[in-house]
């Protein structure tokens, strides 16, 4: 019998728990969280809107750091609300892929933010001079513009060499939403062309930014530490410190997520870190730069003070 599904219509997530008492408290758990990460990053492109101060690139790409975590939960806590809730555990062919398509543009385009973030307080602590020229409205708007459309078509193509599989019988997901390297693990057809794609690709999307993230610092750090008063070195640490631990954050999950699934066979564990990529990340980056950012504690005040005097 040949052990491909030629009417494949769906496949089956990760079950969140097989304990009916514990789902109504983990639905609104996760819920909770997913609100709590809307509401935190619509706050944050509010108050950068709404404040002149903050209509700076820095901030600019911050609002679109604070969309594309908006947009990256988005793309999977709901749809496990909806398993949750009705207590199944299905998702079907094209639904997987379209999440498939959008995990990948969403994760990608953040390790883009990130970079040329990092490289935004390079040019401005590093070549101050020039910043206006190298950091101009159009510059940021073309970067943002130009990493989106990459990361969109790098998603199309690795979505369309999944099309061209063929799925086994066994169609479990061992994580709460699809994610492309476990998918293809699912197929019965040859994969290597797939797995080649996905391990440059993770090297470009991946390695690429990183590495300027890594070299933007290291200028940084060696023009801060030549500064000769103390005050000045607080100033500039300060102004990155905030993007340091969303990185940190950033790479640190995303890191965790290979290393579980390369020394563990638990996959629950892997689906817990992967969890932590794609869920806790969006919801910390509001508070790591609300909580760190004089001038966006002092935009968010402004904002909340309008909203309380509408109402």
């Amino acid at each position: 019998m040949d052990p491909r599904n030629q009417s494949l219509s769906e496949f089956l997530l990760m079950e969140v728990t097989e304990d009916p008492e514990l789902q109504p408290f983990l639905f609104s758990v996760f819920l909770s969280m997913y609100l709590v990460a809307v509401l935190g990053n619509l706050l944050i492109i509010l108050a950068v809107g709404s404040d002149s101060h903050l209509h700076t690139p820095m901030y600019f790409f911050l609002s679109n750091l604070s969309f594309n975590d908006i947009c990256l939960s988005t793309t999977t806590i709901p749809k496990m609300l909806a398993n949750i809730q009705t207590q199944t555990r299905s998702i079907t062919y094209m639904g997987c892929l379209t999440q498939v398509c959008f995990v990948m543009v969403f994760a990608s385009l953040e390790s883009f933010l990130l970079a040329v973030m990092a490289y935004d307080r390079y040019v401005a602590i590093c070549h101050p001079l020039r910043y206006a020229v190298l950091m101009s409205p159009r510059v940021c708007v073309l970067v943002t513009f130009l990493s989106l459309l990459v990361c969109l078509l790098d998603a199309l193509v690795h979505s369309l060499m999944v099309l061209r599989l063929s799925f086994c019988t066994d169609l479990q997901i061992p994580l709460f939403f699809c994610e492309v390297v476990q998918v293809i693990q699912l197929a019965c057809s040859d994969t290597l062309i797939n797995n080649i794609l996905i391990y440059s690709a993770t090297s470009i999307f991946g390695g690429i930014p990183l590495s300027g993230v890594i070299f933007s610092y290291s200028q940084i750090a060696s023009s801060v530490l030549k500064m000769p008063s103390s005050g000045g070195k607080y100033k500039a640490f300060s102004t990155c410190g905030s993007h340091l631990s969303v990185v940190s954050l950033f790479y640190g999950t995303g890191l965790g997520v290979y290393i579980s699934s390369a020394v563990t066979d638990s996959s629950r564990m892997t689906a817990v870190a992967s969890m932590m990529y794609t869920v806790v990340t969006p919801i910390m980056n509001p508070f790591i730069y609300s909580l760190r950012n004089r001038d966006m504690k002092g935009a968010l005040r402004k904002l909340t003070g309008r909203i309380t005097s509408l109402l």
